[in-house]
């Protein structure tokens, strides 16, 4: 007998159970993990390392501040922003342990590895008290996430008053044609490299999927002042094609 009030999710195009989506998202990162890096450098063009530089130079990090990077996978957010910091500590949390096993694997991670840890964890059910971090990132991963507003909810929680939240993701080009054109790019390219860099098209094609389901700029907006933060603003990058979201926990 079936449950017919099972609340269903989006994976990618594909309508799924909620209770499932956890699980599929752990598929794909297991099987991209250990060219994860790699494929980011040849879907972007290198253009994601100037993303995450834009969100260093908001985010403007402190000496002594403990930042939580939610997702943070292979753990570039997080060298970022300790070599910023100059010192300070980061939590590295992602649902996939093979990631943050990549991620302990890179030079920069044996330089500060005082200054890290690595957690096996759920976004939508942070294992931290409340009140403990000073910034929460999280970088291309909330789309991942079953209920993203659950994950906003809990950013809040463990945020120390003062604390500042700040969402790197994919979003939308606030122009068709444009729009058009880079939908032409991700659908036809994007997999073709995942299986030839990752020997993965499907997970791929998922990532792609998963981008066109996120909410737009101005909705997600709303999520991110629903959840509590203020002072919530948002900046696109490369023309929308990426979208820094920031909050204060005020």
């Amino acid at each position: 007998m079936t449950d017919d009030t099972q609340k269903t999710t989006h994976f990618g195009f594909t309508d799924i159970p909620e209770t499932e989506k956890a699980g599929r998202v752990q598929g794909v990162f297991n099987s991209v993990a250990s060219k994860y890096d790699v494929m980011n450098d040849a879907m972007s063009l290198g253009i994601h390392r100037v993303w995450k530089d834009a969100m260093m130079d908001w985010l403007a990090p402190r000496p002594g501040q403990r930042l939580l990077d939610v997702a943070g996978g292979t753990g570039d957010i997080s060298f970022r922003f300790l070599k910023r910091a100059g010192h300070g500590h980061a939590t590295v949390l992602d649902l996939t342990e093979p990631m943050l096993v990549e991620g302990r694997k890179r030079a920069d991670a044996a330089a500060m590895a005082e200054q890290l840890d690595w957690v096996v964890g759920d976004a939508m059910a942070l294992p931290f008290p409340d009140n403990t971090f000073d910034v929460y990132t999280i970088s291309f991963g909330i789309r991942n996430v079953t209920r993203p507003q659950e994950a906003l909810n809990e950013a809040f929680r463990v945020l120390k008053p003062g604390g500042r939240l700040m969402v790197l993701e994919f979003s939308q080009i606030p122009n068709d044609m444009m729009q058009k054109a880079y939908d032409l790019y991700s659908f036809n390219i994007i997999p073709r490299m995942g299986q030839m860099i990752a020997g993965d098209r499907d997970s791929y094609q998922y990532l792609v999927e998963s981008i066109r389901k996120f909410p737009d700029q101005e909705t997600f907006l709303g999520m991110v002042r629903a959840a509590g933060f203020e002072n919530a603003k948002y900046r696109n990058l490369s023309m929308g094609i990426a979208c820094l979201h920031s909050g204060w926990k005020i």
